[in-house]
């Protein structure tokens, strides 16, 4: 199982980004998968204020999850093996 993170704080935000992955790994138990030890890959990135680039060909759930009326500071994508 692979799993995405995009974070986007609302501001500049002091910390260790591991610390945050360790909290969503942890809050998807038993809603996404049965252990995070299924895991066995993650990908993730902080995009602070100022410091994000342009997406090149970013899906329109994406766009809508970071600029729509309701933007989320945390997007996850879950990618399960067939």
């Amino acid at each position: 199982m692979a799993v995405t993170l995009y974070y986007l704080p609302a501001a500049s935000i002091p910390g260790d980004i591991d610390n945050i992955v360790k909290l969503v790994l942890d809050a998807l138990i038993a809603q996404v998968y049965v252990d995070d030890a299924q895991i066995e890959r993650i990908v993730v990135q902080k995009f602070e204020p100022g410091n994000v680039f342009n997406f090149s060909n970013p899906s329109a759930t994406f766009v809508d999850a970071i600029a729509g009326p309701k933007a989320c500071s945390l997007c996850a994508g879950i990618q399960r093996p067939f």
